[in-house]
């Protein structure tokens, strides 16, 4: 059988995340359809795509030109797919064919080659291109040194766009006003280019942005998935807009002139699979410019396919094997993929930041990216469906309802800020027109006016969301059967509600920090157990990265707010034959649901919402750790500012704060003395007051140990990972390695013991995490998470099994298997946090008790020094052993 090679796009970073994954896994499973053996290379423990159901052969190792040469080497491939990978596969495969690794080894470039691949990233080579075909492009140059930008600059004046080359989510990229600026900011950009090159063009600030979603084969058959436009304008990166599906503002002259240059681009650069083309358009006078393209699979391919129902990935996999669009069958219509969705809804998407993480981040968003995540949302019109994207968020304050005053909303409207939808809001409540809006913020007035309907009867729409419609790719042209559900205004109900047993999995909502593609890869595999036992699966979720919203993945998908009406809504269409819900795979976002919902008299399965309850009260868990003779550090719970006085007499500094509810350590901080302590609670009340605030006495120089556990209620095997870093730093950004290697048989014994004593007292079922803290060899408890953790991915991968498979299978009713706490790795592998600081200027680089990391790597070695040194890169090719999963 012949081997292909996909590349990954390794760990979660601003910029490229988990639509990766869900592009990737298409591809992988493409490739089995059409009998091909496919391999993949990922760093990335938290991915599907890594899983052995997925690939046929799987290498979790450092994304690097050494391990790729190594790999092909070993398994020799005849083909390597690298256009579903991100900017990380593109950069690698570029440099394997630089190097002349893919010719010495006869290695083909399936789909899009190098060539088509360098003519899109290649600023310079790009805009030579369009020119010969005579499409509009901005005036601009390629330079590589600053005085060659700033001579440019001297014909053309400010202000100007900076575009780096090859690299992802706009980093280096951004815009200038003057010499100075552009000086110092020319001078990092050509420094983070892997080419060393930089394109200046002239500004259009201010115009709107148009998306085209194009896929062709080698035959030149070519169609347009999707169009998609910024509701933000030109100036703002695109995966810091609001967008909306297909575009609401466009004439149909104009779209046809789009349509017609995209198609005309992809057959200029021979694409053979996905293509994203970006316009620039001037309202007023109809002028426009091609801005980029992206010659791969991207983050709006991913919304794209999720908006139309079309899947990207597979289709265009199968043509880069060499199928045509007409031979291609689409999964859902059952006829051929060449055909164009025609869609009779709404998509919006809306970015998520992590400002709430991070206060002192430069909230200001333009060409470079700093959203983490994204939500989606499907109405039949446009005030529906933003209206549900906004409720995605989960906002702590509805922007609705905003009661922050500002006198003058005018100079703050001027900014593009992450919080411009509630400026926008405050300027509607202000009675500032529509017109001065638009000029304000240069958003087209059409998106002005809906919002200005929306802030005058959004408490109408979720009481009339009292129906479910299929997402109908058609339109309904041809009969086309999604089990992929969303709520909308007073129509025909088309879910009818699954017959025979079920069972509601809530989803974790947006990528963010402390959130990530863990709780996603979970879902996923509990999705898998149920249908092992004969139990039908549907998924409430709202993010369009994921692979959880692949509607062929659960028996049913619901596309909607995580918030509990419009759960509690589903869960009433789908109650007869409901066995229950699972919260536990879903974060901190499902289990803040699982009380309100029990409440409401809604089974949930596995851990109760009690035994939740019992772990986040500390009064409680602490006289349950007495009543066990388990230690934990000297504690105080503050309810009110009253109490700070009183209750913090008896502890002894360095104290840690964190508020109860909340996950990544939000709101956590080290305190050093009662001046800090102050200030710090003053800033917390404003947010967190709702729930107490608990504050520890810090174990410093304390090692730190995580325990995931497996559990029935009666019995318990646990897994133990050591922490690398000093205690204090948040376990999400540590290093961690597994099986530990600097902790004693009899304090390992210990940590099972108090597991198991802890995991029975507090009944929980599935999965759930302990922390623990060892100092002069006493073991304290610092914190019980009766759900499951972000390590479970990389543990399962560990132990070469499914955790969330086999917890499932206990939220059933099933007995623990033992056999599963026998499995022992014959290698260790160590945890590396990944961080995106360099998107995040303000924020401190600093490591604490807050999560700050977005992504990790897994590294595999013989012993604990390999697997460090992978980690690090530090071994030669040579010396390095590869470990396929």
């Amino acid at each position: 059988m012949k081997k292909v090679l996909i590349i990954g796009s390794g760990p979660i970073v601003i910029g490229q995340a988990a639509e990766f994954d869900y592009s990737g896994t298409q591809a992988l499973l493409a490739l089995r359809e059409e009998g091909y053996q496919s391999i993949i290379v990922n760093s990335n423990p938290a991915t599907i795509q890594t899983d052995r159901q997925v690939a046929d052969i799987v290498y979790i190792e450092q994304l690097t030109v050494r391990v790729l040469e190594k790999i092909i080497v070993i398994e020799k491939p005849v083909g390597l797919i690298a256009t579903v990978g991100g900017q990380t596969a593109l950069n690698l495969a570029t440099q394997l064919d630089k190097q002349g690794v893919l010719k010495k080894y006869q290695v083909k470039v399936l789909g899009t080659d190098i060539k088509a691949i360098s003519f899109g990233e290649d600023r310079g080579k790009f805009k030579h291109l369009m020119e010969q075909i005579k499409e509009p492009v901005l005036p601009s140059q390629a330079v590589s040194s600053v005085e060659e930008g700033l001579a440019f600059v001297q014909k053309i004046g400010f202000p100007v766009i900076y575009r780096c080359a090859y690299t992802l989510g706009g980093l280096g990229s951004g815009y200038s006003t003057n010499l100075t600026e552009l000086k110092k900011k020319l001078s990092t950009s050509l420094l983070l280019s892997p080419t060393k090159q930089v394109l200046l063009e002239k500004s259009v600030l201010g115009w709107g942005e148009f998306e085209y979603e194009v896929i062709r084969d080698a035959f030149g058959n070519k169609i347009i998935v999707c169009n998609m436009e910024n509701v933000d304008p030109m100036g703002v990166h695109t995966g810091e807009s609001i967008v909306v599906a297909p575009a609401q503002t466009l004439s149909d002259d104009d779209h046809q002139v789009f349509r017609n240059s995209a198609l005309k681009i992809v057959e200029a650069l021979n694409i053979v699979g996905s293509c994203n083309v970006q316009f620039a358009l001037n309202y007023h006078t109809g002028q426009y410019f091609v801005i980029e393209v992206n010659p791969r699979l991207s983050r709006s391919s991913a919304l794209a396919s999720k908006a139309t129902g079309y899947p990207i990935a597979r289709v265009a996999t199968k043509i880069a094997l060499g199928k045509t669009l007409p031979e291609i069958t689409n999964n859902i219509t059952g006829k051929t993929a060449f055909f164009e969705p025609a869609l009779d809804y709404i998509v919006v998407k809306i970015p998520c930041w992590p400002s709430d993480k991070f206060p002192e981040m430069d909230l200001g968003i333009g060409i470079t990216m700093k959203s983490t995540g994204e939500v989606m949302s499907i109405g039949r019109n446009f005030g529906e469906a933003m209206y549900k994207a906004v409720k995605s968020l989960d906002l702590k304050e509805s922007i609705f309802e905003n009661k922050e005053k500002i006198r003058d909303i005018r100079p703050v409207l001027k900014k593009s800020t992450t919080s411009r939808l509630k400026h926008i809001f405050q300027a509607i409540q202000q009675e500032l027109s529509i017109k001065e809006i638009s000029n304000l913020t240069h958003i087209n007035p059409w998106f002005i006016s809906k919002l200005n309907n929306l802030a005058h009867n959004y408490d109408q729409i979720e009481k009339s969301l009292n129906n479910y419609k299929m997402v109908d790719t058609c339109a309904g042209e041809f009969e086309a059967k999604t089990p992929y559900y969303y709520s909308t205004q007073g129509e025909e109900n088309e879910a009818i509600p699954l017959t025979g047993p079920k069972v509601i999995i809530i989803g974790a909502g947006p990528i963010s920090i402390g959130q990530g593609i863990e709780f996603d890869y979970m879902t996923v595999h509990a999705v898998k157990a149920l249908k092992e036992k004969g139990i039908q699966a549907i998924i409430i979720n709202n993010n369009p990265e994921t692979v959880s919203t692949d509607y062929s993945i659960s028996d049913r998908l619901y596309l909607e707010p995580l918030t509990f009406n419009f759960v509690k809504r589903v869960i009433k269409n789908e109650q007869n034959n409901l066995l229950g819900i699972i919260a536990q795979f879903g974060g901190q976002t499902a289990i803040n649901l699982a009380k309100q919902l029990e409440e409401n008299k809604v089974k949930i399965l596995g851990t109760s919402s009690a035994s939740i309850e019992l772990a986040e009260n500390r009064e409680l868990t602490g006289k349950m750790m007495k009543k066990l003779g388990i230690k934990m550090p000297k504690w105080k719970i503050i309810y009110s500012k009253k109490d700070i006085q009183n209750k913090l007499k008896k502890l002894t500094y360095p104290l840690l704060v964190r508020p109860s509810f909340v996950l990544g350590g939000e709101g956590m901080k080290i305190i050093q003395n009662k001046k800090q302590l102050y200030g710090y609670l003053e800033k917390l009340s404003a947010f967190y007051f709702n729930n107490p605030i608990l504050i520890d006495e810090f174990l410093a120089n304390a090692i730190e140990v995580d325990v995931d556990f497996i559990s029935d209620g009666e019995n318990t095997i646990s897994y133990i990972l050591e922490q690398l870093e000093p205690a204090g730093i948040h376990s999400g950004d540590s290093q961690c390695v597994y099986p530990p290697q600097n902790l004693s048989r009899s304090i390992q014994e210990k940590l099972i013991f108090m597991t198991n004593k802890i995991s029975k007292t507090f009944q929980i079922i599935g999965l759930g995490n302990i922390q623990y803290a060892i100092k002069n060899n006493m073991v304290y408890v610092l914190e019980i998470n009766p759900r499951a953790s972000r390590t479970i991915p990389f543990l399962s991968k560990c132990l070469g099994i499914s955790l969330p498979e086999f917890a499932t299978k206990i939220i059933l009713g099933e007995k623990l298997d033992y056999n599963i706490g026998k499995i022992v790795p014959n290698y260790v592998a160590v945890k590396t946090p990944v961080f995106s600081f360099d998107k995040l200027p303000g924020v401190s680089t600093e490591l604490g008790p807050l999560m700050k990391s977005t992504g990790e790597t897994m590294s595999i070695g013989k012993n604990f020094q390999e697997a460090l040194d992978k980690s690090t890169g530090r071994l030669s090719r040579q010396n390095m052993h590869l470990y396929p999963i």
